[in-house]
């Protein structure tokens, strides 16, 4: 295997097939069964995809027709979609969290003729947006689905659309993938939808390409990839294959390292499935990391005084180092750090397995005192940046150049970056989308044709280059907060800064064109039901919040992030949610950002009662 394969493949499917001939019998997918975990080979794999792809195209399904994929992540996933495209269709993965209403607008936007469906209980709300979209005519489930009285739509099991001759199938497959481009449609992606209806994104074949291909540079130079193929890297799947990161980083990085890919049961059992697994790379979301780290200091905290004592040393040390402590400060740290190095470290290493290489933050900005905690802690982690629209990694950290926790890092290989006049950060380059789906205007205000900016992705994130050549992102262009004084504040640092104390478990700011900034604030469940029990009082989030001592409290963790902000940042009042910000009351993407808009329509006059006061 070579780095420069990437760069030559036409398509996705030619690549995973090529991997799959190179690892043949070799562990690729591996799922939990009966509390034991168990694997499909890469040839097994293949052949699933190949007689997948034949069966599709025996339905009736055409060139370019759509199939919307909705599963939990399982190796089914992986299968299923690159049948798809080894088929000549094009993937629409759904979230499992969409509504029916949410289903039956992915269905009729991307006019999808045939949907596959992981199980009954995700079938539920798709099957029913499915008899109001006109153009699905079939359902696959991966396990026996109920079917519905329809005349119009046919049902299908997983197991006979895999079943057949393989070496017929593997042929066909062959001639046909071997006539799609890398410009051709790959899947259509919708994005998750923070300022309204979703978006369907079009990422062509060589923008996942170019994807892998620049990642793929950073684990191979950065990170020890082994090229032989003689030691796999070992991925944990966790986040929903429907995002992109994930779809990117989680499955086709994977595939084009020759990796081993493992499904996480879920957030409930990622700890125990890291411990099994243990990984060499890990995808994930900033949340779960802010998450990690309050239940490892937690865990820290109940052990005594040493342990303690050894957390908050290697917290400082790292922070000096971070600061950039010149020799003399090093040489004082370096007998203690080598002891937390013999100590504290290798236990927290262990929680994660023992053997990760990296955590790779993306999704939504990393507070970098998040990531100087996990690399006090003596874990890599590497924060990337992007967008759906850009295939979606734009940058990453690397070693080699300097990990900065308040940067994105360098662009990617044959990745352009450039900053324009206003701050927003463009990006051009094989991996930006060739627009939204059937949304012209969109497209033309996301890339313009004309003007000196012609070709460029304009992000909507505010941005520069530090002296390494890393990218900094400060805000997004359309969240920035303008004060009536006319300053510029960034609600998504002091919301980061806000729900990294025990007390606050969500948060949302505002003063656009206001005096001062306010915030909306979730309480963290566990702090006020240990805050309750101490007080004497019944846990109860609606009765507590009326309670002066209890909003005294939380006006205390609010002060003290104030104290590291600006005159102009300081948050000076709050009011409290009603509930959490989730999907389910849609306050929050699948790719957990909060929605702005829904939650100041919900709270609009309680926030402006702020003002008053």
């Amino acid at each position: 295997m070579q780095l420069s394969d990437f760069a030559f493949y036409p398509n996705l499917v030619a690549m995973f097939l090529d991997r799959a001939e190179f690892f043949g019998d070799r562990p690729f997918l591996w799922a939990k069964r009966g509390g034991t975990w168990h694997s499909l080979s890469w040839r097994e794999a293949a052949d699933q995809v190949c007689l997948l792809a034949e069966s599709l195209r025996s339905l009736g399904l055409d060139p370019g027709d759509r199939v919307v994929l909705v599963s939990e992540n399982r190796p089914e996933w992986c299968i299923a979609d690159l049948a798809i495209m080894a088929a000549g269709l094009v993937t629409v993965p759904a979230y499992v969290t969409n509504t029916e209403r949410d289903h039956l607008h992915v269905l009729e936007n991307s006019g999808a003729r045939a949907v596959i469906v992981s199980n009954a209980k995700l079938a539920q709300p798709l099957l029913t947006a499915c008899l109001s979209a006109a153009p699905v005519e079939h359902i696959i489930g991966m396990e026996p689905l109920r079917r519905m009285q329809s005349e119009r739509i046919g049902f299908h099991d997983w197991s006979a659309l895999t079943s057949g001759n393989t070496v017929t199938a593997r042929l066909s497959v062959a001639a046909r993938v071997a006539a799609i481009g890398r410009g051709e449609t790959a899947c259509i992606i919708y994005t998750s939808g923070t300022g309204g209806a979703p978006r369907g994104v079009c990422q062509h074949h060589g923008a996942i390409l170019c994807n892998v291909d620049g990642a793929g540079h950073v684990v191979a130079e950065d990170l020890g990839w082994d090229a032989s193929g003689r030691e796999t890297e070992v991925f944990l799947s966790f986040l929903p294959l429907s995002h992109a990161y994930e779809h990117s980083g989680g499955q086709f990085l994977p595939i084009g390292l020759g990796a081993q890919i493992y499904y996480a049961e879920g957030l409930e059992k990622l700890a125990s499935n890291i411990e099994e697994t243990r990984p060499t790379l890990m995808v994930v979301v900033p949340r779960l990391f802010e998450v990690l780290r309050a239940r490892i200091m937690k865990q820290v905290e109940k052990q005594g005084k040493l342990p303690n004592y050894l957390m908050a040393r290697a917290l400082a040390i790292g922070a000096r180092k971070a600061g950039g402590a010149n020799v003399l400060r090093r040489l004082i740290d370096a007998p203690m750090d080598f002891f937390i190095e013999r100590t504290l470290r290798p236990k927290i290493r262990q929680r994660f397995g023992g053997r990760l290489k990296a955590l790779v933050s993306g999704g939504a900005p990393l507070n970098p005192d998040v990531g100087l905690f996990f690399d006090a802690m003596g874990l890599t982690m590497l924060q990337g940046y992007g967008q759906t629209e850009a295939g979606p990694v734009i940058s990453c950290n690397r070693p080699k150049v300097g990990l900065a926790m308040d940067t994105v890092g360098p662009p990617l290989r044959g990745v352009e970056v450039k900053i324009a006049e206003d701050g927003e950060i463009l990006v051009r380059g094989e991996l930006v989308m060739h627009g939204y789906w059937h949304n012209d205007a969109e497209t033309l205000r996301a890339i313009p044709q004309d003007g000196p900016q012609a070709g460029w992705l304009h992000t909507g994130d505010i941005g520069h280059f530090d002296e390494k050549g890393r990218i900094k992102i400060t805000d997004r262009k359309k969240d920035m907060i303008v004060n009536d004084k006319g300053d510029n504040v960034s609600p998504q640092r002091i919301e980061g800064m806000l729900t990294l104390q025990p007390e606050i478990g969500q948060a949302m700011v505002s003063g656009d064109k206001r005096p001062y900034i306010v915030g909306l604030i979730v309480p963290d469940a566990e702090w006020a039901m240990e805050w309750a029990r101490a007080q004497g009082e019944k846990y109860d989030m609606a009765a507590l919040s009326d309670l002066p001592a209890f909003r005294t409290a939380l006006r205390a963790a609010v002060d003290r992030v104030n104290k590291d902000l600006s005159v102009i940042e300081k948050v000076r009042q709050f009011a409290l949610a009603d509930e959490p910000f989730t999907i389910d009351n849609e306050e929050m993407t699948p790719s957990m950002k909060i929605r702005r808009h829904k939650i100041k329509a919900r709270y609009g006059s309680r926030i402006d009662a702020l003002y008053k006061s």
